[in-house]
Parts: C-alpha cells; structure tokens; sequence
C-alpha cells in the first residue's frame, strides 16, 4: 500500500477505496446470513456500529493504522461467514 512513508498519500488512498467498499459491503451483507443468532433489532444495531467504524475510519491517514483497519475487517469479515459474531479483535 504504502507510497508514503507514514502518512498515507492520495495516491494510497485511492489504490485502497475500492477494497474498503468491498469490505464494507460485504460485512453488511453478511450481517443478514441466516447462521447468525441475531434478532432484526440486534441485526440493525450491528450494522449502525459497522456504518460508524468505517465512517470514523475513512478520516485515517496514517498508513499503518489504515492497514490494520483492513486487516480487522478482514477477520471480522471471514468470521460473519462462518456464522459467529467476532466478540474481540486478535493483536
């Protein structure tokens, strides 16, 4: 990702949108699977929780922590489509 050393750059910060809107998306589709054992309200608040971190983190410019932002929603991502709520983030 990174062009810019410790800030991310513009350039960066477009190579990247395209794969955080992917992300997003399919952690909200996800959040609507049948496995998980969430009732419509709890469903809501999940996704007004996914909304507020992806949009407190498009403010990030830092290259490292916009990395680790990607890489949780990552994890996040792959553990909805096994059926569980992710309940910690791993270090």
């Amino acid at each position: 990702m990174a062009k810019g050393l410790i800030w991310a750059t513009a350039e960066d910060l477009a190579r990247n949108r395209e794969r955080v809107l992917s992300l997003y998306r399919q952690i909200l589709r996800s959040l609507n699977s049948p496995k998980l054992p969430l009732t419509l309200g709890a469903r809501l608040a999940k996704k007004a929780e996914v909304r507020t971190i992806f949009m407190l983190g498009s403010d990030e410019r830092s290259v490292h922590n916009i990395d680790d932002l990607i890489e949780t929603a990552e994890y996040c991502l792959s553990r909805l489509k096994k059926g569980e709520i992710p309940k910690y983030i791993p270090t």
